[in-house]
């Protein structure tokens, strides 16, 4: 065993560090007041200020300030540049704010952290951060999941020029603050509209080269609500700069985004607002609109005083849905109802002012959604008031690379050019298209795809308890990932039940009323039908050159389906003046509100040091000290007295503390595991499985715990041709209660080191790194695994919560593990170098051993119990994914490889992959007990990773039966995901899981295959 001293110190000193700062605290009068009025709500500033200073400790003192935050606190960076080398995490906590002293006074730069965002706050209630810039995250800037109550005010996220921080002339130091901030300030005064290479030339900027090593969202608050985003901005964002998704009551105030692929970013929005902003050199500017396979569809947002200029900037993404925007789009709509766009200002988009669009323009397999969830269409735009100048006069011409690929996406800007080139050339257009100065080959100031649904008699949808899913106002159904996908999408609720006709204005396409401005050249209106009359057009661009038989097949199948009549355009636009054709116009939307924060008071002010040492210090040898775990976190760990031994965690567990092992288990860099559950005295768990929650969050149920439980989990590494295991971590999961009667889970990580010839694990709650190899031989397969790896990561105290928690669980870092499938099976322990006489549960069924000696209630009365594999059989069960017919299926098997893959899937990914998760925004839930779906991944296209997370944009789809080259999947477990942002778990390793990786490479390559009775979505992935 092989520790690198520096870095385990530079842990304990971030441990020690937690005393020093919590003597910096400061008090100030509380402030307050509604987002909306004169006074800016940022909480009640009444707790401690933790001054951050730049240099070599900056990253030690931050860390050490965010795992201690507490209601009322503030973390403030000094003014100066901050070299960071960890995330700033803010978990589980409330009313706390992060500052600088000004965005171009105060940068964080990212470069050199080995996680991919910048500032994270994941289920924080109240969060307040102002004044600052970040700058070339690996990832997202600033990102948020499951905040309630957030302002973002005066923030930058900013990479550098051509690369983030790959780039060979970036932000440092020595120029951040030079020229007044020049750097930091980009100007956008000519974008560059092609890639680099591209023999048509204008590949360069003079302001800003864009490329795709930026990360992917400058901010990005997700699955959150009630939040502000104002006075700040975004440069550089390989997706969207400024982002609100699956967000209700959200914001978006006097902010600019340019040189971002997409400006400004509203997904699956309920209640969102575009107030005044800027975007700039984008390739779009702005985007509101529905993604398929998400938790949530939006509806109702409002765009009014904001400018969209010159967002002509070349498609520089890969992957996701952004990389199929069209460059020159000064904003698009997409399946989303309910829009008020009002006095803003398009000008200078080469493509359009605006694009209204829907999924059907995307061919089978090209974007169109495989699920009948989401309603295709946007409905209701109501457009007034704006001013159009110089929209769709330069339509971009494809790159090489869009028309080797066939993009139809794309490819849209030439196809619209053509369709209104066909419009001109009819005679009773002519006048039309003279008056407008755009004879031929344009775009036009507003563009309409034509389409829409018609009636259909598909049933009303169900949720997975056979009931009706809840209908709006108007009487859409609220579906989301979580329900059953439906066999066909239910759209009544748009049409007469009578006739069957459209109820108009309120489901038709838009109103565009008669008080916008169009000025200079450009059409002002064009319906281009879609991609209709060019069906042999797309067949031939799409067919495979290489197959002269399929060719010829796909170009007579596009000329049977080419309908000529819908060729040209039409600028028509009478049908969407709605007070003339339908007596009335939309109603507009309300403004968006957002309450005022108030403290939930779920979280009490922390222990004092004397009140720490006394109940520390109070344990009895072979005694739990369930006293001090109730309540405070002891510095060191023999303190709560859990083991026979003080210094070997490996040692007889005390009291009536249970050892405990998994069917299949997290990867963590090759450490053999202990893990011990510790009840109180007089205490029970209660049994729960699957079946108790249902089709929804059943997946996520574990035991239910009494307050107090202790749960330990020891992480050791052994080297056999030495004989040695060393424990290098323990951590602690612990259920307490506050003053109020309120649980929580608190995570708590320790650090064994050798004090004057003793073991000795230390309260790390800062976490750290270690170097460690090891020689193990794998208790399952019999597999010996060799290595080492320099960068073990021991978490922090707020990384242990972004794992363990959710939603729909106890609040805390709550029991993941603890599922009644991850434990039937009979207890032994993982370890050849066990320490301490065999417990009395060796060698029996662990849920049987629990309900028959007093640890478990509520068990099923009859658990099918095998005496000899001391199996369960019937209760719920994962198998060992190593170990070959442990499924119950024929040893190598189809049905034996799926589910030893998808047990290692679930205990690796599903934690965050649920739908009430860290990843529940990514619609990919990854439990071993739905349907392998679209949910699970099946021909399901990424929604927000970026380059890295694509193989560099060569894979389309989490898993794609049969193609290993196609999918993410493995692609992320795999050896050629190095980078924060593209390695999956992104915490619990640094080296692959070899047999994992194998198992889960087999089943996509050998067992998955298209079968949409078995794989249902699985004929849907396309060609790419």
């Amino acid at each position: 065993m092989i520790f690198k001293t520096p870095q385990v110190r530079a842990a304990l000193a971030a441990a020690l560090a937690l005393t020093l700062l919590a003597g910096c605290g400061s008090r100030s009068d509380s402030a307050g007041g509604s987002s909306g009025g004169p006074k800016e709500d940022i909480g009640t500033r009444n707790g401690r200020t933790f001054l951050i200073k730049p240099g070599e400790n900056a990253t030690r003192d931050m860390v050490a300030a965010m795992v201690q935050a507490a209601p009322g606190d503030t973390i403030q960076f000094d003014c100066g540049y901050f070299e960071l080398s960890s995330s700033l995490n803010l978990t589980d906590t409330e009313d706390v704010m992060v500052k600088g002293c000004g965005k171009d006074k105060t940068v964080l730069s990212f470069k050199h952290n080995n996680a991919p965002e910048g500032i994270l706050g994941v289920n924080v209630h109240g969060l307040f951060i102002q004044d600052l810039t970040v700058l070339d995250t690996g990832g997202n800037g600033i990102e948020l999941r499951g905040v309630d109550h957030a302002s973002l005010r005066r923030v930058r996220a900013i990479w550098s020029s051509n690369g983030g921080r790959e780039s060979p002339t970036p932000i440092t130091g020595e120029n951040a603050f030079a020229n007044e901030a020049r750097l930091l300030n980009v100007p956008c005064t000519d974008p560059a509209t092609q890639p680099p290479g591209t023999p048509l030339g204008d590949t360069t900027s003079p302001d800003y080269t864009v490329s795709p090593k930026s990360g992917r969202y400058g901010i990005y608050p997700v699955s959150s609500e009630n939040i502000l985003i104002e006075d700040s901005e975004s440069v550089g964002a390989s997706d969207a700069g400024i982002y609100v998704g699956q967000t209700n009551n959200a914001i978006i105030r006097n902010s600019r985004a340019a040189f971002n692929v997409f400006g400004f970013e509203i997904e699956n929005v309920r209640g969102g607002e575009y107030d005044t902003n800027l975007a700039e050199c984008n390739t779009g500017g702005f985007l509101i609109y529905d993604l398929d396979g998400l938790r949530q569809y939006g509806d109702s947002s409002r765009m009014h005083g904001n400018t969209s200029r010159m967002n002509n900037t070349y498609n520089f993404t890969s992957g996701g849905f952004v990389g199929n925007v069209p460059s020159g789009s000064g904003m698009i709509t997409l399946s989303y109802d309910r829009i008020d766009v009002f006095n803003n200002v398009f000008e200078k988009n080469n493509t359009a002012g605006i694009i209204h669009a829907s999924y059907e323009l995307f061919p089978e397999g090209l974007g169109r959604p495989v699920e009948n969830r989401i309603d295709w269409y946007t409905e209701g735009l109501h457009i007034w008031g704006n001013t159009f100048r110089e929209n769709g006069n330069k339509l971009p011409v494809p790159s090489v690379g869009d028309l080797i690929n066939g993009d139809v996406a794309r490819l849209l800007p030439v196809l619209i050019g053509l369709k209104n080139t066909a419009a001109c050339l009819n005679p009773l257009n002519f006048q039309h298209c003279l008056g407008a100065g755009a004879l031929g080959y344009r775009g036009a100031h507003i563009m309409w795809d034509g389409l829409l649904d018609t009636w259909s008699d598909c049933p009303y949808p169900l949720d997975a308890n056979g009931n009706k899913v809840p209908a709006d106002n108007r009487g859409k159904p609220q579906l989301g990932s979580e329900h059953p996908n439906p066999e066909c999408h239910y759209n009544q609720y748009k049409f007469d039940k009578e006739s069957h006709e459209r109820i108009v204005p309120d489901w038709w396409a838009s109103c565009i009323d008669d008080d916008n401005v169009f000025e200079g050249r450009g059409a002002r209106f064009a319906n281009f039908h879609g991609l209709k009359g060019l069906e042999l057009v797309i067949a031939a661009a799409t067919a495979d050159p290489s197959n002269p038989a399929g060719l010829i097949g796909n170009v007579l199948t596009g000329l049977t389906a080419t309908d000529l009549t819908q060729l040209a355009s039409s600028y028509d636009i009478k049908p969407h003046q709605c007070v003339t054709a339908y007596g009335k116009n939309l109603e507009k939307l309300p403004p968006v509100v957002i309450s005022e924060f108030k403290r939930s008071g779920q979280f009490d002010p922390a222990p004092s040091d004397a009140e720490t040492a006394k109940l520390c210090g109070a344990g009895k040898a072979g005694t739990v000290n369930f006293a001090a775990a109730a309540r405070v976190n002891c510095p060191t760990l023999d303190q709560y007295q859990l083991f026979a031994n003080a210094q070997d965690p490996r040692s007889a567990p005390n009291g009536r503390g249970t050892p405990f092992s998994l069917n299949s288990k997290l990867f963590s860099d090759y450490s053999v595991k202990y893990r011990q559950v510790f009840i109180p005295e007089g205490k029970t768990a209660t049994y729960h499985d699957a079946k108790e929650g249902g089709a929804v969050t059943g997946a996520n149920m574990t035991f239910d715990f009494p307050v107090g439980t202790v749960i330990a989990k020891t992480f050791t590494f052994a080297d056999e041709a030495a004989g040695t295991e060393v424990p290098v971590e323990t951590r602690l999961l612990i259920k307490r209660v506050n003053s109020k009667g309120a649980v929580r889970w608190v995570g708590l990580p320790y650090i064994w080191e050798d004090v004057d010839g003793k073991r000795v694990a230390k309260l790390a709650l800062g976490g750290g790194t270690a170097s460690v190899h090891w020689k193990t031989t794998d208790v399952d397969s019999g597999v010996t695994h060799t290595g080492s790896t320099p960068s073990y990561l021991i978490p922090n105290g707020n990384q242990c919560l972004s794992c363990h928690s959710r939603e729909d669980g106890e609040p805390g870092a709550a029991p993941i593990g603890l599922k009644a499938r991850f434990l039937n099976k009979p207890y032994r322990p993982e370890s050849n170098f066990v320490k301490s006489a065999p417990h009395a549960v060796t060698g029996h069924n662990q849920i049987d051993w629990w309900c028959s000696n007093g640890l478990l209630a509520g068990c099923p009365s009859d658990r099918g119990l095998d005496p000899v594999t001391q199996i369960a059989t019937k209760l719920e069960r994962i198998p060992a994914f190593n170990k070959p017919g442990d499924a119950g299926y024929p040893a190598g098997s189809g049905e034996d490889i799926e589910a030893r893959a998808r047990a290692w899937i679930e205990v690796n990914c599903q934690h965050c992959h649920n739908v009430r998760g860290f990843a529940a925004s990514t619609g990919l839930y990854l439990d071993s007990i739905r349907k392998v779906d679209s949910t699970y991944g099946i021909c399901k296209r990424p929604t927000a990773t970026g380059r890295e997370g694509t193989d560099e944009g060569r894979r389309f789809h989490d898993i794609n039966p049969g193609n290993l080259d196609d999918s993410i999947l493995p692609f992320r477990i795999g050896p050629t995901a190095t980078t924060p942002a593209a390695r999956m778990p992104p915490l619990a390793r640094s080296v692959v899981d070899e047999e994992g990786y194998a198992l889960v490479s087999q089943w996509i390559r050998d067992v998955v295959v298209v079968d949409e009775a078995k794989y249902p979505g699985s004929s849907s992935c396309g060609e790419n």
